[in-house]
């Protein structure tokens, strides 16, 4: 399952930074606008422990992570939607990715240019988002003049369409994103094709600086209205220090724990954002384990046995029998899959079994 975040935001504000830090690899990462042009893609590594814990179970020669996309999108600026700045390329490049990793910089730092000459969080991300809704205004007007004449003469899909764009209109007018549009399922896949970027999940990263004037630490008045607006629109966030992260990317282990301790920075803000922005594309992972490899799997959560299945190959899918599934936290308190089947904790299941995060699963077919 291939799926992707772009890191957006406005200029200097850390994106190829916290890309770097992610991905090890490195991208210009300057103080100056629209330093980022074509966008970096880096595939990056789920923490997840208990892979180490059921390869020591079952001897495995291997073991393979899940996996999601980064991508370093070039910074946005006002009047992306009309083609200022790089918005052309910012606005193609984002609607090829799932889910939007929203960066926005909490610290004070008079070194590091703003491009909007003060740091004011919630207003970058009101700047950011108001171009993402006129950028997908224009995209709902075209589809509306396209379906204008079905529309008119009562076509029943044309009507149900139209009305589901006046509403998408209509959370815009009031600078709400497509995403906060309840829609059901049905309707989800009729503005599937637009590719509306405000219907993607939005994860917010609030980039600090160890050792600088960070609106959290200050309990700044800006952060407190940054929380309320998180706390009424129900978003999702992380806090991490980008520069931190990105000089601890060649260390590992205890020593790159020491390091980190050095520097000020006690828990690690990457693998908290690795994980946000999966658990933001609604996703979970099953766990297979044997001699060969022990894996992560990734599938959207919701997932039946058979569809689980069908991640590893489509033919799993369509020639699923049933499942035996164990929990990974009842698995390694057996000890083995022979004792947990002693214990009674390793079950089969069938076709409408829906599958759970950390489930270790064995499919027959």
């Amino acid at each position: 399952m291939s799926l992707s975040i772009g890191i957006v935001g406005l200029p200097n504000v850390g994106k190829s930074t916290l890309f770097n830090a992610l991905t090890k690899k490195s991208v210009p990462a300057e103080n100056y606008p629209f330093c980022t042009i074509d966008p970096s893609v880096g595939n990056v590594i789920v923490p997840d422990p208990r892979l180490e814990v059921l390869s020591k179970i079952s001897g495995s020669k291997r073991i393979v992570p899940a996996m999601v996309s980064f991508v370093d999108i070039a910074g946005l600026v006002k009047g992306a939607s009309e083609g200022h700045g790089l918005g052309n390329q910012f606005l193609s490049h984002i609607r090829e990715t799932d889910a939007i990793a929203e960066v926005v910089r909490i610290y004070e730092n008079g070194d590091l240019i703003h491009v909007e000459g003060t740091v004011d969080p919630l207003r970058d991300i009101d700047i950011i988002n108001m171009e993402l809704i006129l950028a997908d205004m224009q995209t709902v007007d075209k589809r509306m003049q396209t379906i204008a004449h079905d529309f008119k003469r009562g076509d029943k899909e044309a009507v149900k369409f139209h009305g589901i764009l006046e509403e998408i209109k209509k959370a815009f007018d009031a600078g709400k994103l497509a995403n906060s549009v309840k829609l059901d399922e049905e309707e989800q896949k009729l503005l599937r094709d637009l590719h509306l970027i405000t219907m993607k999940p939005i994860l917010y990263v609030l980039n600090k600086q160890s050792g600088g004037k960070n609106l959290d630490e200050m309990k700044d008045g800006r952060w407190e209205k940054l929380m309320d607006y998180f706390k009424q629109n129900k978003y999702h966030y992380v806090v991490v220090d980008a520069k931190i992260e990105d000089e601890l990317k060649e260390f590992e282990g205890a020593e790159k724990e020491e390091m980190r301790n050095e520097l000020g920075a006690h828990d690690s803000g990457v693998d908290g954002l690795i994980k946000a922005g999966y658990d933001t594309l609604g996703l979970e992972t099953y766990l297979t384990t044997g001699e060969m490899e022990t894996r992560a799997w990734t599938i959207h959560k919701g997932s039946t046995a058979p569809v689980a299945a069908g991640v590893i190959h489509s033919d799993f899918e369509h020639k699923f029998i049933r499942a035996e599934v164990v929990s990974y936290e009842d698995l390694v308190k057996a000890g083995s899959f022979a004792e947990a089947r002693n214990k009674g904790t390793l079950r089969t299941e069938g076709k409408d079994y829906i599958v759970k995060d950390g489930d270790v699963v064995e499919f027959k077919i």
